[in-house]
């Protein structure tokens, strides 16, 4: 069945990512991460991010500033996902082992945007099971919409009479620095070690 799907939530992606490019242009010489970004946010990501409050591993609730403590690459996705979650969240994951052997340290973040499924045992699993420091986090459908909305990510669930329903999404991750906010995003076909090298890029000059 996720043979079928797949092309379809491709094209919804890709119609995102065209909504999302609206808000992208070329990185110039006015940000103070010029020669760290691919590409620049419009209005400087200023729309982009800020606080929520979400529910971790341990049933706690918690806020942006209790999790993005250091810098941190944020994922939104969800845990029943058959390929691109996983695919995503291993690539952030071995982006923060690239950067550890750099001496630099990095917080993996999975934020679930299916949190009727994925209680905070599951997500949490889910995060340890790719990368020991990775973030795990839920919440209500309301907290979970808030956070979604602050970062501008889409989700849109398929049918849920069929316990295995999938959910289309967005799959951008993003760079936030405790000092700065968020500063820069990164797609799906950008790889393990090019974005460990931006990320060291963004920590050197922050």
């Amino acid at each position: 069945m996720s043979r079928i799907i797949a092309p379809i939530a491709a094209i919804v992606a890709a119609l995102f990512l065209g909504v999302f490019w609206w808000m992208t242009r070329q990185a110039d010489d006015t940000s103070p991460f010029a020669q760290c970004q691919a590409t620049q946010v419009a209005d400087d990501g200023n729309n982009i991010g800020g606080p929520f409050e979400l529910i971790n591993a341990q049933g706690e609730t918690v806020t942006d500033t209790d999790v993005i403590t250091e810098p941190s690459l944020i994922y939104f996705g969800y845990t029943f996902c058959p390929d691109v979650c996983p695919l995503d969240t291993a690539r952030n994951a071995e982006a923060v082992d690239l950067l550890t052997e750099r001496g630099m340290s990095v917080t993996p973040i999975f934020i679930t945007i299916d949190p009727e499924r994925d209680t905070p045992d599951i997500v949490g699993d889910f995060a340890y099971n790719l990368h020991e420091k990775m973030i795990g986090l839920t919440g209500s459908e309301e907290q979970v919409a808030a956070a979604s909305k602050a970062y501008r990510t889409y989700y849109k669930a398929h049918d849920k009479s069929d316990e295995f329903y999938l959910v289309d999404h967005s799959t951008f991750t993003y760079l936030v620095l405790p000092e700065h906010g968020f500063v820069e995003f990164f797609r799906r076909d950008v790889s393990a070690d090019a974005m460990a090298d931006r990320v060291a890029c963004f920590i050197e000059n922050s």
